[in-house]
């Protein structure tokens, strides 16, 4: 059974940080590209970031970049994302997702495996 587990979720003031956490099991994901997404109300989920099992490669949303990281645990098998900087508009419920692919996709419907989701709410 895969199991995408998030969590680190929360309520934080504009301009702070958080560190979001993905446990996975079930599997090993060392050949699986690691991503994150996040859907806000009304609005379709969105891709953020992934990280490849290749190398060191990694890409992310326009929308954050500069100010959000991935990064990859392949011996706890945890993908962790830090978010810094926020802004209100970056509200929205986070989710992991995994695909066994060390191409980056940004489309939700490429991946294979979701989480559940944590809440991450930016107040102005």
């Amino acid at each position: 059974q895969v199991q995408l587990v998030e969590s680190g979720g929360g309520l934080v003031q504009a301009g702070g940080s958080l560190r979001l956490s993905c446990a996975a099991s079930g599997r090993t994901f060392s050949s699986y590209t690691m991503g994150w997404f996040r859907q806000a109300p009304g609005k379709e989920r969105e891709f953020v970031a992934a990280d490849s099992w290749i190398g060191s490669s990694t890409m992310y949303a326009d929308a954050v970049e500069g100010s959000f990281t991935i990064s990859r645990d392949k011996v706890k098998n945890t993908v962790n994302l830090n978010v810094s900087s926020l802004k209100p508009e970056d509200t929205a419920v986070y989710y992991c997702a995994a695909v066994r692919s060390y191409v980056i996709p940004r489309s939700s419907s490429a991946y294979d495996y979701w989480g559940q989701g944590t809440q991450v709410t930016v107040s102005s």
